[in-house]
């Protein structure tokens, strides 16, 4: 199954071309070239469905007819942080902050609020736009978020991020542990069994 990713994100498209090893998995750029898409929806479902029919409705003008688009929009959010970074999450310090600068925010507001560990909450929403009709998947992954930044696997916030019943952050554990209970995972999961029934 040949499936357009509406992502630009190095890191995502290496997790989906992972998740997904049976399918051939092709960025958008590749064949569309830079294409800006502005996220300026109010939800994690908002942006992720923009992004895909975006995407889709620009194929179709290329005359692509029996294409599949999938979106992922994500991040990570903190409730004592009055829900951020949320679903500003990949421009938390500005647009086209780097992961250290995103990083390095998160860090400053909890110290700010004397937080060196504090409950936050992954959430992956999946859009599939497929013959102009559009689907959303969801997944959550639950644990805490630390004032500082261990290991060097992953992306994001990975590094600051320790999923329930682990003692290690995402970026200690690294792709293979992290891709059985990740959210993109479970959402991905249920993508799956939306992409068996509708084609």
């Amino acid at each position: 199954m040949k499936i357009v990713l509406a992502s630009g994100n190095k890191g995502k498209i290496k997790e989906f071309e992972k998740l997904m090893p049976n399918d051939e998995v092709v960025a958008f750029k590749e064949i569309l070239g830079d294409i800006e898409i502005i996220e300026d929806q109010n939800s994690f479902k908002g942006n992720a469905i923009k992004k895909a029919q975006t995407i889709y409705d620009k194929l179709l003008e290329k005359g692509f007819s029996d294409i599949i688009v999938i979106s992922d929009d994500s991040g990570i959010t903190v409730p004592a942080l009055n829900n951020e970074p949320g679903i500003y999450s990949a421009r938390y310090a500005g647009v086209n902050a780097s992961d250290k600068e995103n990083n390095a925010k998160l860090i400053k507001n909890l110290n700010l609020k004397t937080l060196e560990k504090t409950p936050a909450f992954y959430t992956a929403c999946i859009a599939i736009v497929y013959q102009g009709e559009v689907y959303t998947v969801h997944g959550w992954m639950h644990g805490n978020v630390i004032n500082e930044q261990k290991g060097e696997g992953g992306f994001g916030y990975d590094p600051m991020f320790i999923a329930n019943g682990f003692d290690k952050t995402l970026g200690e554990l690294g792709y293979e542990a992290k891709k059985d209970f990740s959210h993109r995972t479970k959402a991905l999961n249920l993508a799956k069994k939306v992409l068996d029934v509708i084609i």
